[in-house]
């Protein structure tokens, strides 16, 4: 099996203790490196501008301004950065705002005592990890839509925002189950490159994971 791919994180929280733990349990893993450590949001913005992580956790009670702004600022310039929410704000106004300003994850603080660094190669790797009561809210909101009572259902995807021919076929392949990885090897393209393309498809779907992005793609016939 080939050595995993370094991923470069850095942390947006200003609880010096919470920073320390995040920092301690990166720290523990050879194949991630913690590249950027922030108190505050705009320390963040300003981080990002000189180099963007892989991965970046935000929480969302910054002392400045909202995560939400780091998480749009992410999106908007560093669309390869992944971005994962670790906050104590579950409620539903926080959470859907944070996805959709494109967060790819959302945990909260204290609910598990899982590793979150594998959280991090989870959202790394394609998947959308959520604490369960969080993953419960995004259900609720996507059963009226499997229901089929969305406001334009089967509405198709035109003009500038219409899939590409290879953006298809690497979320069809995706699809099927296989990883970024192993859809780059499928496909004759880097891992990077399914990633990038993935990204143009769920701004392109109005998702934010490849669940999401293959449910709404299947759901207007574009697979």
């Amino acid at each position: 099996m080939p050595p995993c791919e370094t991923l470069s994180v850095a942390i947006v929280e200003d609880n010096d203790d919470t920073r320390a733990q995040l920092a301690a349990s990166i720290a523990a893993h050879p194949e991630l490196r913690l590249v950027g450590e922030y108190p505050t949001g705009r320390e963040a913005i300003a981080g990002l501008a000189q180099a963007a992580p892989d991965v970046l956790l935000v929480d969302l009670g910054l002392p400045d301004i909202s995560g939400l702004e780091v998480i749009r600022h992410a999106a908007a310039r560093q669309p390869d950065c992944d971005v994962l929410v670790f906050s104590v704000f579950g409620d539903e106004e926080h959470v859907i705002a944070a996805l959709e300003a494109g967060a790819g994850g959302f945990l909260l603080k204290g609910a598990s005592n899982r590793d979150i660094t594998i959280d991090i190669r989870e959202l790394r790797n394609g998947g959308s990890p959520l604490s369960p009561i969080i993953a419960r809210q995004v259900l609720k909101r996507l059963h009226p839509i499997a229901r089929g009572t969305s406001e334009k259902p089967g509405e198709l995807v035109s003009g500038e925002d219409a899939l590409t021919a290879r953006e298809t076929e690497i979320l069809r392949t995706i699809a099927r189950g296989f990883s970024y990885a192993e859809t780059g090897d499928l496909l004759g393209v880097s891992t990077q490159t399914v990633h990038t393309h993935l990204k143009r498809v769920y701004r392109k779907l109005a998702v934010h994971s490849k669940t999401e992005a293959v449910f709404e793609a299947e759901k207007r016939k574009l697979l």
